[in-house]
C-alpha cells in the first residue's frame, strides 16, 4: 500500500529556511516516473491551498505567494520529495501537507511549519 510520510516542520523565525521531505513507500519504479507530486498547506482559517507541484516530466509550479522563495524538487532512488522553503514569512505558517497522483490520488498526514519570531 502507498504511503507518504511528511517531515522536517517545526519553529523556524522570519527569513529562516526550513526543507520538507516527503517519503514515499510502497511504490514502484513507475510511480516517480509517471506520477505528479505536490505540496499543499492549510492555513488557520483559510482553505487548503497548492503550493507547489512537479509532473513527470520535471516541470514545476508555484502559488505567487511562494515564487522566487520555494523549491520543489524529487529524488526518484530515494522515492522522495522534497519543498525547500527559504526566506520564510509569518504567512507561511500552515500545516503542510504531501499530494501524489499515480493511478490514485494519495495524501500525507501533514506536517506543522510555525514561522515566528
Amino acid at each position: 500500500q502507498v504511503q507518504l510520510v511528511e517531515s522536517g516542520g517545526g519553529l523556524v523565525q522570519p527569513g529562516g529556511s526550513l526543507r520538507l521531505s516527503c517519503a514515499a513507500s510502497g511504490v514502484t519504479g513507475s510511480f516517480f516516473t509517471f506520477g505528479a507530486m505536490a505540496w499543499y498547506r492549510q492555513a488557520p482559517g483559510k482553505q487548503r491551498e497548492s503550493v507547489a507541484t512537479i509532473n513527470a516530466y520535471g516541470t514545476t509550479t508555484y502559488a505567487d505567494s511562494v515564487k522566487g522563495r520555494f523549491t520543489i524538487s524529487r529524488d526518484k532512488a530515494k522515492n522522495t520529495v522534497y519543498l525547500q522553503m527559504n526566506s520564510l514569512k509569518p504567512e507561511d505558517t500552515a500545516v503542510y501537507y504531501c499530494n501524489a497522483k499515480w493511478r490514485n490520488t494519495y495524501w500525507g498526514q501533514g506536517t506543522q511549519v510555525t514561522v515566528s519570531s
